[in-house]
């Protein structure tokens, strides 16, 4: 971990604890974020690395955490939409009518930049993306360290760069080694990361598919939300874009689902070594890992992380996976899958 002893305090029993959600526990992480340290924290979707956004040097104890590239933006979490002038230059009208339907939750919105504010959260770009978390923890997160002066909380997923996100409050001590403290507020209920809308051009455009399907974001919005493959222009950097990314140790390998139970059946690969995630039973005789995949989409996303953490945990050398289902509905899971099997 590289890096890490540099950016946080050592491992002590206060520094380096799993938090209850007490108010003591909310102040205690308020405070830490106001003093420009790095505190995790929950949401509806991952488990975050919070540090106050307005401090350029907290933010770059997330980047120094994570090892993650100081030009990689970060999403700034705000406690409600009266919070974003304290970040954007401008809210178009397509913009308020999402964030009157869709916040608090999952959808990060990647509005104009306000100069001066937020240039390291951003990655240096003229654009950030903001997002009102709808977790009841995280509104009280947000709600305490605002009453210290604290506009927003960057939170990335609280994971090593490009790793699998956490969904529960163990992911991240496992994470990073007991050395960040983290905020306890439960398994994650929708399980993967926002939907992120870039609304920086002429149209509303989604960078990255999640709990929110474009049809949704379309009625809500009153004008189309497109997919980035309908345009021939390149979009700004955004958190979870990129082509290899929620990566466990283990390799992910993608199959048909009829591919795969051949697979399973034939014996090809010795059992041992391979761990399967589908929607099938395990065949007779198989010895390696084997769970039920969900065939909802809302539930296969929330036990997508934890599952491949579990799996790659057992030691095995690849993680097979059913390819799920086509449609909007299964994009989020789909888009993460894709990720990290590249």
């Amino acid at each position: 971990m590289a890096g890490l002893g540099a950016v946080v305090n050592p491992v002590t029993p206060d520094a380096a604890a799993v938090w209850p959600p007490t108010p003591e526990g909310v102040a205690q992480a308020a405070q830490r974020w106001r003093a420009g340290e790095l505190v995790a924290f929950p949401t509806e979707t991952v488990y975050g690395l919070g540090a106050d956004a307005t401090q350029d040097a907290a933010v770059a104890k997330v980047f120094a955490a994570k090892g993650r590239p100081s030009d990689h933006p970060l999403i700034v979490h705000v406690a409600s939409a009266q919070d974003l002038p304290a970040f954007v230059r401008e809210v178009p009208p397509a913009v308020a009518r999402l964030v009157t339907h869709a916040w608090p939750g999952p959808l990060t919105l990647i509005l104009p930049r306000r100069p001066g504010v937020a240039q390291a959260a951003a990655g240096g770009q003229d654009s950030v993306g903001v997002r009102c978390p709808s977790h009841p923890v995280a509104q009280a997160l947000l709600r305490a360290a605002q009453a210290l002066g604290v506009a927003g909380v960057a939170g990335p997923s609280a994971n090593r760069f490009g790793r699998v996100s956490p969904t529960r409050a163990q992911h991240v001590w496992q994470e990073f080694s007991g050395q960040v403290p983290v905020v306890d507020g439960g398994d994650c209920a929708v399980g993967i990361e926002s939907t992120i809308v870039d609304a920086t051009r002429g149209a509303l455009v989604i960078l990255r598919p999640g709990h929110y399907t474009a049809a949704q974001l379309s009625e809500w919005a009153g004008e189309p939300v497109l997919s980035l493959d309908a345009l021939s222009q390149t979009a700004p950097k955004a958190s979870g874009t990129l082509a290899s990314h929620y990566a466990p140790q283990a390799r992910v390998r993608l199959w048909p689902r009829e591919r795969l139970w051949a697979l399973a059946t034939e014996g090809a690969t010795p059992p041992p070594e391979v761990a399967v995630w589908s929607p099938d039973p395990s065949p007779a005789g198989w010895v390696g890992p084997w769970r039920i995949q969900p065939q909802d989409p809302h539930d296969c996303a929330r036990e997508l992380f934890a599952t491949l953490r579990e799996l790659d945990a057992s030691g095995v050398r690849e993680i097979w996976v059913s390819e799920v289902p086509e449609g909007e509905a299964w994009a989020g899971v789909a888009d993460r899958l894709r990720r990290a099997a590249a």
